[in-house]
């Protein structure tokens, strides 16, 4: 019987050196391939990859949030309700209310 091959796995950290690596053309996918022991699919599979995603990296970081409005309005729903509820509590503390 012949030996079943597992799988190889690769860390993130070599997909992206090599995916980067790629993406700089300095040298055609074949030879990056066989300089890192992975076949030229998988080498294109990451520099599409992380061409794709290259834009999150700069998603969500500094400057001021946009306030969408029905987070505007959740918001102020929420202290109405809250001050709602203290006052109704402040009216039975007072006796001001039966």
């Amino acid at each position: 019987m012949s030996e079943r091959k597992s799988r190889k796995t690769h860390p993130a950290q070599q997909k992206a050196k090599v995916g980067l690596e790629a993406i700089q053309n300095r040298k055609p996918v074949n030879e990056i391939a066989q300089d890192h022991g992975v076949h030229p699919v998988q080498v294109s599979q990451w520099k599409k990859e992380i061409q794709a995603k290259a834009h999150e990296l700069f998603e969500g970081r500094r400057g001021p949030k946009t306030v969408t409005d029905d987070s505007e309005k959740e918001r102020l729903y929420s202290e109405i309700g809250r001050l709602k509820m203290e006052l109704d509590w402040l009216k039975k503390k007072s006796g001001l209310c039966p």
